[in-house]
């Protein structure tokens, strides 16, 4: 029987949810996953079906969750459905709830510079997910984050202190991680603000490989 998933769409459409999430659904599909895709968060209150599946991918910039809302994703989670996700549309999510950042292990505060130039450095090369790729360069947002020290870093980035910002030159910043949240896998990556940024082939690897190893 197929592993099914759930992509959930919606918030600040300058992250291109729609389109990213598209993406993410190809993969699933290519991967042997059931997909559907849905652009509300009612469907995390329906309890039959999120205990059905494998593995959630939310894409939701900013916004608001409610209670029953959230209520039913970390309880999904907690009871063994995995959640992978990028960027803002994943740790820049309901900026008021501090339930769902635990869940996360993290949340955006800053990208100094807007579009800059930078380094991905992987700090784990025996990790399924990142076992075999090597150090890669990005034009995009350079996420400065609030991580979760019990996170488990596979890749970090590190800050230059250009763009007014001197007094963080040197701060390694993860940028993938996985953990857990009871029973269900988390996984992340800051990288993704756009769908160009999945061109990048090491970012798109990095998508497929942390999406297969949360749904596990």
């Amino acid at each position: 029987m197929a592993k099914k998933a759930l992509v959930v769409w919606g918030g600040w459409k300058g992250h291109e949810p729609k389109e990213t999430t598209a993406l993410a659904a190809e993969d699933l599909r290519q991967m042997g996953f059931e997909v559907e895709v849905f652009d509300t968060m009612d469907v995390y209150c329906d309890g039959q079906k999120m205990k059905g599946l494998s593995l959630v991918v939310p894409c939701w910039t900013m916004g608001q969750i409610t209670p029953e809302q959230e209520k039913g994703l970390l309880e999904a989670i907690a009871a063994g459905v995995g959640i992978a996700g990028w960027h803002g549309g994943m740790c820049d999510a309901f900026r008021q709830n501090t339930s769902y950042q635990f869940m996360t292990g993290g949340q955006w505060v800053a990208h100094p510079g807007g579009i800059v130039e930078y380094t991905v450095n992987i700090t784990n090369h025996t990790d399924p997910i990142t076992e075999g790729l090597k150090d890669f360069k990005m034009k995009s947002e350079q996420y400065y984050m609030h991580v979760d020290p019990g996170n488990e870093v596979l890749a970090t980035t590190t800050f230059t202190g250009e763009y007014g910002t001197p007094w963080i030159k040197g701060t390694v910043m993860p940028v993938v991680w996985k953990r857990r949240w009871g029973e269900g896998r988390v996984f992340y990556m800051s990288l993704g603000h756009v769908a160009k940024d999945f061109e990048v082939p090491e970012v798109r690897a990095l998508l497929r490989r942390g999406m297969a190893w949360a749904a596990c």
